[in-house]
């Protein structure tokens, strides 16, 4: 059995990725001053940096990471209220593969391209999902996912 301390901080932690990608399709600007203060330290940098064009394919991007972190988002909130919490054995490695196949790269990039800054905000967010995660890792007997049955030829 999960408990249950941990399971709410899991879903407390994905419900904030999933209204953290919303914010970045519903204020596009409060988010590019987020980032602005990030990576530069200066509220509207983003803005005061970048042109016209440049600006728009910036909101574009938020906009698409924003979706794609809801859409992460509600794959691991299924994933938690259902297989993890009924302590399936593949449901911890279901949660944490993905978040080490985006944390590695991302903050590696984010370190070799000169934004520590990211790198910095990336482990604080992954601190979010692995504190849990190594709480609860002895509760699964750690097995990859099962593949669907492939059909008779």
């Amino acid at each position: 059995m999960i408990p249950l301390f941990w399971y709410r901080w899991l879903l407390a932690a994905i419900v904030g990725v999933m209204l953290f990608g919303l914010s970045m399709l519903l204020t596009p600007s409060l988010i590019r001053q987020f980032f602005s203060l990030l990576l530069y330290a200066t509220p509207g940098a983003i803005e005061s940096r970048f042109g016209g064009d440049a600006n728009a394919y910036i909101q574009l991007l938020h906009a698409i990471l924003g979706a794609v972190l809801f859409g992460w988002g509600l794959a691991m909130l299924l994933i938690l209220r259902g297989p993890f919490r009924r302590g399936d054995s593949f449901a911890w490695t279901l949660l944490a593969l993905p978040l080490l196949a985006w944390y590695l790269p991302d903050t590696l990039f984010s370190i070799a391209s000169g934004f520590w800054q990211n790198a910095v905000f990336n482990t604080a967010f992954a601190l979010l999902f692995g504190v849990p995660l190594a709480a609860t890792r002895r509760h699964f007997r750690l097995t990859a996912p099962p593949l669907a049955a492939a059909p008779a030829p």
